[in-house]
């Protein structure tokens, strides 16, 4: 296997100015034209946005703003180049928000090179145990297998015994999905006696925590991790220096305090924000939620682009667990549901390398059982259920707990 997926890895500092100085104009000419921006890129001079630092004058789109332009009449916001029946797949993630897909376009979310930078190609099988249902993550990594020249076992999530037999019986080599459940699958083909051949594990959708990849590598199974979202698809990755991640070359990269647009200094923690590159898709600044900070330097692999130290939390209470969002809104549709209950209070925790889920209701009545499917349904996890009395959650604002730490 070659070791750099193409040539754009490598680049000078030169020549990646460049090339974004030529690229990021016709971007934003893309995207003014676009119904989404009319308000806020109405009065921007493409020509003048020729790098980053210009790219700072810019507004910021959030989530929010993406999803209260989106409806029947115009699914996606606006904010394509595309009608929706011109992409292939339309996605929705929970918010409800709906993002645009291309299986037809090669590696169309970018993650053949992440996958590349993982060890995995011509000759690999992987078991891509992301979703394939309403949510991208399991077209995404399949499209990135695609461009590497590697099969795909579309496994999907859950039904942990048929996961392993499959393994198994097609001779699997490499996993994708979320850091926490290949160890399911790990432990569940010891339990049954089966010997696996996975040697690698490209992993997101949730902290690879340092001692959950070293327990793979104690079984002989390299795990890197990449950051990518359902519509920004790619934006950092890590390489076998495994020294922070580096920015993929098809987005922009920007770290800036939260709630804002501005920059931060070297090594400060902020929000990352993100222009993609994508001609279909062309968001600018947008806001991902997701906090991080700079590393300085270029990575030991070869690769030349900007790092990042990786995933540092959120700029909000918004939570990752088991790969999948837990928005405060989410935690008030459960208060809103019954009228005893007064407030509740998601709690995450960290327990035998997997993600655990504790919710505490403050009610005038009812027990947990009464909850426990709400729960399930609004939060789309499974997770214990307390009931407390009125007053009995502290007055902090706070309703996601996040207790897990990330050294």
């Amino acid at each position: 296997m070659a070791r750099h997926f193409d040539k754009l890895e490598t680049r000078s500092a030169d020549k990646r100015a460049a090339a974004l100085a030529e690229a990021l104009p016709r971007q934003i000419a893309a995207a003014k034209a676009l119904s989404g921006y009319a308000e806020t890129l109405a009065e921007v001079d493409p020509g003048k946005i020729v790098d980053a630092a210009a790219l700072a004058a810019l507004p910021v789109l959030r989530k929010s703003e993406l999803g209260a332009k989106q409806s029947a009449v115009v699914p996606l916001g606006g904010f394509a180049a595309r009608p929706a029946h011109g992409f292939d797949n339309i996605f929705q993630s929970p918010g409800p928000l709906y993002e645009p897909g291309m299986v037809s376009a090669p590696d169309w979310w970018r993650l053949g090179r992440f996958l590349h930078a993982a060890g995995i190609g011509k000759g690999d099988i992987v078991q891509n145990c992301f979703g394939y249902h309403l949510t991208p993550a399991g077209a995404m990594f399949e499209s990135g297998a695609r461009a590497v020249g590697a099969a795909v076992l579309p496994a999907g999530t859950g039904q942990t015994e048929l996961q392993v037999r499959a393994a198994a019986d097609v001779g699997t080599t490499a996993y994708a999905g979320t850091p926490d459940f290949l160890k399911v699958i790990l432990e569940r083909a010891d339990e049954l006696g089966v010997e696996l051949r996975i040697a690698r594990a490209a992993v997101s959708g949730g902290a690879l925590f340092p001692s959950l990849r070293q327990a793979y590598a104690d079984r002989g199974i390299t795990c890197l991790q990449c950051y990518a979202t359902a519509d920004l698809g790619n934006v950092a990755y890590e390489s076998e220096a495994m020294e922070g991640m580096i920015v993929d070359e098809g987005v922009i990269v920007e770290i800036v305090t939260p709630g804002t647009g501005d920059p931060v200094g070297p090594g400060e923690v902020g929000e990352i924000l993100v222009t993609s590159l994508n001609p279909d898709y062309p968001l600018i600044r947008f806001a991902t939620g997701d906090m991080s900070a700079w590393l300085p330097g270029e990575s030991p692999c070869g690769r030349t682009n900007a790092r990042i130290k990786g995933w540092m939390g959120r700029a909000d209470q918004t939570t990752k667990v088991k790969g999948m969002f837990v928005r405060p809104e989410q935690v008030a549709a459960l208060v809103a549901r019954h009228s005893h209950v007064h407030k509740a209070r998601v709690i995450v925790t960290r327990e035998d390398e997997m993600d655990k889920l504790h919710v505490q209701i403050e009610a005038e009545g009812g027990d947990w059982t009464e909850y426990a499917e709400d729960v399930h349904d609004l939060l789309k996890l499974r997770g214990s259920v307390e009931v407390l009395a009125p007053g009995d959650l502290p007055k902090d604002g706070v309703v996601i707990e996040d207790r897990r730490t990330y050294d």
